[in-house]
């Protein structure tokens, strides 16, 4: 298992032994929403917290997926529910860390529209290659690129989201010359990378595993400062580029009523 979903699940068990769950909760079943499409790391991840809380309280847990508009679609969602204590929005740093730097308004507050419950897990990205590709790692792909500067693009999920980020990122430091294939679904993003239609693209490891072990993708670079144990021999972006260190943060939260000035809560955010 890998050391940051050790660590989540050890989260989950801390909560089961709060006083809330003492006093009778749940009572009814509950509900994850979630503002990323299925089959990411999110997705991954909240399924397995889901499965694991509902076989512990004895309750549905469900998990619905609300992807769509740079995560605001379910995050708005999330915060417009009924803060019932059985509605909870298993949030990501890019929901309610990035985008309110991105986007010049959101129609909700992560600060007041959300109370924190866990931080579950943090999560490191791959940059993954079509077999094809004629590298091994970010030194032998900056080389490659640069002689082929036609050669290479990399599917993302946009300039705003994780993926984009790490891969201008990566381009510039690598001074790499890639083009940019932005995906709305990024189901479809790593089809054309297994087609060999698009070469490269940037995944969060859980849903990167299996298409690594079907030999579909291989993995050049992991977005840790340091190589992954379960990945040894993939190296660390840091190894080409000293300092890179870009990992997402994920946050199981509730939707809050318009908070007062005892209640407000002034923990909520985290960086990533």
């Amino acid at each position: 298992m890998h050391k940051s979903m050790r660590w989540m699940l050890a989260s989950v068990l801390l909560l089961m032994a709060s006083p809330s769950v003492a006093q009778g909760w749940p009572d009814r079943p509950i509900k994850f929403i979630s503002s990323q499409a299925a089959g990411g790391g999110t997705d991954i991840i909240g399924r397995v917290v889901a499965d694991r809380l509902s076989a512990r309280l004895g309750q549905p847990v469900l998990f619905e997926n609300r992807p769509g508009g740079g995560n605001v679609i379910g995050t708005q969602a999330a915060a417009r529910s009924a803060p019932d204590g059985n509605t909870f929005f298993f949030a990501s740093a890019a929901a309610l860390v990035t985008d309110p730097y991105t986007f010049k308004s959101l129609p909700y507050d992560p600060m007041k529209d959300f109370a924190v419950i866990s931080r579950i897990a943090e999560v490191t990205f791959m940059v993954l290659a079509h077999p094809d590709v004629p590298a091994k790692n970010l030194p032998e792909l900056a080389a490659y690129a640069k002689a082929n500067p036609d050669k290479l693009a990399v599917a993302t999920d946009g300039p705003r989201r994780f993926s984009g980020m790490i891969a201008a990122w990566i381009s510039k430091l690598g001074g790499m010359p890639i083009a940019y294939v932005p995906y709305t679904n990024m189901t479809q993003g790593i089809q054309d990378v297994i087609a060999g239609r698009v070469q490269l693209m940037i995944l969060a490891v859980p849903a990167a595993k299996g298409h690594l072990a079907a030999g579909k993708m291989k993995a050049l670079a992991v977005t840790s400062l340091a190589r992954l144990p379960e990945f040894p021999d993939v190296m660390a972006v840091a190894e080409s580029f000293p300092g890179f260190d870009f990992p997402a943060g994920g946050c199981w939260r509730r939707p809050s009523a318009r908070p007062t000035p005892s209640s407000r809560v002034s923990t909520a955010r985290w960086t990533s």
